[in-house]
This record gives C-alpha cells, structure tokens and sequence, in this order.
C-alpha cells in the first residue's frame, strides 16, 4: 500500500495523520479506502469533540493522489470509475462526519490533498503553503463527488478558475478565495491548530453536531420541513444547555457532558 493512515487520540480529539513522506503524503488507494474507514469510525465514537487531519512531518499535508499507481488503479475508464467510487465514498465520509474537523496544512495541499480539506470545517496553514489542482496537466478530470466539496467552499467561479488555470498559488491567496479559514507563520502551525481544535472540544458537542448539520442542509435548495425548523430548539431540552447556563451566570467554565 502506498502510505498509512494514522489514527491517534488525546482526550476527546483525534489526530488523522496521512503518512506517505517519502511521496509528500501522496494517498494510494489502500490510503483512500482506510482514510474513508477511519472517518467513519470516529463518526461513531460519540465521546468524541474534535478531529484533527494533518499529513506527515511538515513538508505536506498531502500530494493528492500516488501517481505511480495510476497504470494499474486508474489504467482505462472502467478501472477509474472503481479508483473513482473510492475516493468520493471517502469525501462522503469525511463530509458527513459528525464532530468538527479541523485540517493542519504544513507545506503542500494540492490535487486530493486539496479535496480532503475542502470537506474539513476549519483550515490553518502556514505562510509557505501551496495550494492547487493541476491535474489539468495529467489529462484527467475531478469527478462530481470531488468537485462539490471545493465548490462548496469557494463557489462556482473560484472552483473553475483552479481546475482550468492548473495554477498552485500561495497561502495569502488562497485565503483570500476561501481556501483557507487562517495563515499563520509555519512554527506556529501545529499549536494554532491543535489550539483550535481544543476551542471547539470544549464548547457543547451537540450544538457542534446540530450546526454542521444545519450548515450542510442550507447547502440544499429544498424548503426546510417543519420538523427541520423545530429541531434547531431541541437543545433547549439537553443538560448542556442547563450547564452552559448556569455557568454563564456563575462566570464559571461549563464542563459540558454531550448529553
């Protein structure tokens, strides 16, 4: 297999590292299928708060997809359409994944790398990262499943002006079209990150859940249902809401339960 997906935990946040440095964190397809697997196995563990992806070392977040594998994994259209399956099933997961997502940029995030963290909810950069899609240069083109998510982030125009341009740009650009939520010098990275990722561990992990959720449903034409509506007041029935209030009012720290 081309790299490994690493799985670690810290308390109530889990680091998802991509590791394949020989390749800046190039992802094959084992890479693909145990990436989408491992998402789906922290969307379980409701204990959790945060997740944390990041790639290997500081060199890349991730190279996108292991060229090197295409002659047998994507050799003619009915072996991609398989390759192809995989890696939207792994979108799927990472953007249906309950708990907020954090993405930690070190260096390169091109290609795949680039579609991961556009399905992640907050990302932090370093002020030497690059960023692109060139695989306008491989003759090969970004499915649906892998389009949405980089269109949902930066809209129709951005999206198309990264795909036809094959341009890998800088971290201030890329921030200025969305790309990124923040760019911080590169020492500065991991902790800015992890800080982050602690922000969001300890504010109420229902409330994280609902607004993911109510995000991604706003992301749909249809009208909101009635009970649609009626959940965005379902938290006014949890003991979270008891504790945030109480602690509000003490000038204390909730220690929220989940619950």
């Amino acid at each position: 297999m081309s790299g490994e997906i690493l799985l670690a935990r810290s308390s109530d946040i889990a680091t998802v590292t991509l590791s394949n440095p020989g390749k800046l964190n190039a992802l094959g397809l084992g890479s693909w299928k145990r990436l989408g697997e491992a998402m789906r196995e922290l969307d379980a563990e409701k204990s959790l708060r945060c997740i944390v992806i990041r790639g290997a070392g500081e060199k890349a977040f991730a190279a996108g997809a292991d060229i090197s594998e295409f002659e047998t994994t994507r050799k003619n259209a009915k072996a991609a359409k398989k390759y192809g399956e995989v890696l939207e099933t792994t979108m799927g997961a990472i953007a249906r994944c309950r708990h907020p997502i954090v993405a930690m940029i070190h260096g390169v995030c091109v290609g795949g790398g680039l579609e991961i963290i556009s399905q992640c909810d907050l990302r932090i950069c370093g002020a030497s990262s690059r960023f692109g899609v060139p695989i306008n240069k491989l003759g090969l083109v970004v499915g649906y499943g892998e389009m949405q998510g980089l269109i949902d982030l930066v809209g129709r125009a951005v999206a198309l002006e990264i795909l036809l341009e094959g341009r890998v740009i800088g971290a201030e650009e890329a921030r200025a079209k969305g790309l990124v939520n923040r760019v911080v010098p590169d020492d500065k990275v991991e902790d800015e990150s992890m800080t982050a990722a602690r922000r969001v561990a300890e504010g109420a992990p229902l409330v994280a859940r609902w607004h993911k959720k109510f995000a991604r449903r706003l992301a749909q034409t249809r009208v909101l249902t009635r009970a649609e509506r009626d959940e965005a007041y379902a938290c006014f029935d949890t003991e979270d809401f008891k504790i945030g209030v109480k602690a509000f009012l003490a000038k204390q720290k909730p220690e929220f339960k989940g619950k």
